[in-house]
């Protein structure tokens, strides 16, 4: 927990909510353990969204599709959400979501490991929404910003692994140094970047919004 756990749950109890048809969904994530983005993250993703008006959306990590169809709800209607998700067990779910909520022909879903298909990707993205394994985010960072367009938003979730980060590597279990090492690079990475502006925040679990400079 990065902030006191009272202060997060008192935040979280001003958040406005969701439609039903969204908490559902996110009920049944947490049921079954499905990790997906947190009240704290949601608000700001909100706020986010309703404030650059993106038409285009990518997003790396679907899970079982709450996170894009709750940015189809929030930005505008004429925006278009792809999203990538390799796991095959969450894929039909995740599609399945998206047709229940009648967003089919505004989320975009392929399906396959995110380094290859973003190698692949064209054009540019107004907001690029990170959410898949932590580890590899260092790796996915080139095409990124590639992706990336003057005036986009990148946004990254989960970056202070619940305050780990701050902790020697040694103080790390010995099957998370790779990752506990690799975000610190990532974190570096977007903040010593002198194209970039990045903005570290204790949101959830950790977040960093990132800007070109020009």
């Amino acid at each position: 927990m990065i902030i006191d756990e009272r202060m997060s749950a008192f935040i979280d109890s001003l958040d406005s909510g969701n439609p039903a048809w969204l908490n559902e969904i996110e009920k049944f994530a947490l049921e079954t353990q499905v990790p997906i983005i947190r009240r704290s993250m949601q608000s700001l993703l909100k706020f986010l969204l309703k404030f650059t008006k993106p038409k285009s959306i990518l997003e790396v990590g679907t899970a079982i599709g709450f996170s894009a169809l709750l940015m189809s709800e929030y930005a505008p209607e004429d925006c278009h959400i792809t999203t990538i998700e390799k796991y095959e067990k969450r894929i039909p779910i995740a599609k399945e979501n998206f047709r229940k909520a009648g967003r089919e022909d505004r989320i975009t879903l392929l399906e396959g490991d995110a380094t290859e298909i973003l190698r692949e990707l064209e054009g540019t993205y107004d907001v690029i929404f990170m959410d898949a394994a932590k580890g590899q985010y260092i790796h996915f960072l080139p095409d990124i910003l590639r992706l990336l367009p003057p005036g986009g938003l990148l946004i990254s979730d989960n970056v202070l692994q619940d305050g780990d980060i701050i902790e020697s590597r040694f103080a790390v279990t010995r099957r998370n140094r790779t990752i506990h090492k690799r975000m610190r690079e990532y974190l570096y990475e977007l903040t010593h970047d002198e194209r970039l502006v990045t903005a570290v925040l204790p949101i959830g679990d950790g977040v960093t919004v990132s800007t070109w400079k020009k």
